[in-house]
């Protein structure tokens, strides 16, 4: 039998397992994750505070559970220390493995700003096991800054003053979402924010962070000093490449693959937030379950390359709820409305639709304009 290896064991690597396993019930399948396994959705870390739930609530399933749905071997805690492609082998601390087909689904890690000070106490979200440590770190706490208020930190931001936080968020950008809607949305959904109690410094970066008595005090770039207790980097991820660059495999902003998300070498694949395809890393949802569908196929036998249709993004701000469809390129200008539901902004290139946001009530309203597209 030819084994198939996949490193990762987050949303990337269990959707490809599960989608393997409905088209081929045989072939030896073996996943190796550094972390214990368990499997979850990443997506549900930015609102389970809301929720009320605590880690061990958003886990679906530990390894052993996912090992015998698979039909899987499942190394937990273990590291990949190198893949070396002309053997087909993949090193770890304790153990080799050679396989057939490897998948890598290594995900990325949070950026780290340049910060002076105590920049060891700021926190980062990215796994269960981080989840666990920030939900620990918020217990008797009052007050939360965080860093960046593109997609994901908005949905902290919310997350965290549903639960009665005082929040504090800092962006070197003049409103929220800025690198993924016109402003007039995103001064909507700062103003929506603020009356759940969240407090923006926009056009400002955090310089310095020191120890205080009750916390950390904060001191922006541009002379402003914030005090917290609970400190939160949410400014964006850089796709995990070491393993692959060290394995000789093409390197840009993410693992460079083709259509069938094949790596430069023929036998290695990659999906998910550490992979670039067609010139760009795509961290959502949706385009990676499109891609493990197509890689499944692929690896069972049936060559099929990823197609990705029009591909929405909610954002989750019950705040104010907004879809977005980023457009492609920038030839076009946004044309915004006002409706009885809430704000429309489509973004045309004369009269073709390239893209949308919507917001509030009309966000319900997103497959007619997928359509369109």
């Amino acid at each position: 039998m030819n084994p198939v290896v996949i490193i990762g064991s987050g949303l990337a690597g269990y959707s490809l397992a599960r989608e393997f396993r409905k088209l081929d019930s045989t072939t030896p399948l073996t996943i190796i994750t550094a972390d214990d396994g368990r499997a979850y959705s990443k997506p549900m870390l930015s609102n389970a505070l809301t929720q009320g739930k605590e880690a061990p609530a958003l886990a679906s399933a530990n390894a052993e559970k996912m090992a015998a749905q698979l039909n899987a071997r499942i190394i937990a805690g273990q590291t990949v220390v190198a893949i070396e492609p002309q053997q087909q082998r993949i090193v770890m601390s304790n153990e080799t493995l050679t396989y057939h087909q490897l998948v890598l689904a290594v995900g990325a890690t949070p950026f780290r700003a340049d910060i002076d000070g105590d920049s060891d106490a700021i926190l980062s979200v990215n796994n269960l096991r981080d989840y666990e440590i920030f939900r620990a770190q918020l217990q008797g706490k009052n007050r939360v800054a965080l860093l960046g208020a593109g997609l994901i930190g908005s949905e902290f931001a919310n997350d965290l003053a549903n639960t009665g936080m005082q929040v504090d968020v800092i962006d070197r950008n003049a409103w929220p979402l800025g690198q993924l809607v016109p402003q007039k949305i995103g001064q909507a959904l700062q103003s929506a924010l603020q009356k759940v109690g969240v407090t923006f410094h926009f056009n400002a970066s955090l310089k310095r962070i020191d120890k205080s008595t009750n916390g950390f005090q904060l001191q922006l770039d541009n002379g402003e000093v914030l005090y917290s207790e609970v400190v939160l980097s949410t400014i964006g991820l850089r796709a995990n490449t070491q393993l692959a660059q060290q394995a000789g495999l093409t390197v840009n902003r993410g693992i460079v693959v083709n259509a069938l998300l094949q790596t430069s070498d023929e036998n290695i694949f990659a999906l998910g937030d550490c992979a670039e395809i067609n010139g760009k890393v795509l961290p959502f949802v949706l385009p990676l379950m499109h891609s493990a569908r197509a890689l499944a196929k692929t690896l069972a036998g049936d060559t099929t390359p990823v197609q990705f249709p029009p591909m929405p993004v909610a954002v989750k701000t019950p705040a104010l709820p907004i879809s977005v469809l980023p457009p492609n390129d920038a030839q076009g200008q946004w044309q915004l409305e006002q409706t009885e539901q809430g704000l429309r902004a489509l973004f045309k290139d004369q009269h073709q639709l390239k893209g949308f946001v919507l917001a509030g009530a009309e966000s319900k309203n997103t497959a007619p304009l997928v359509k369109q597209l």
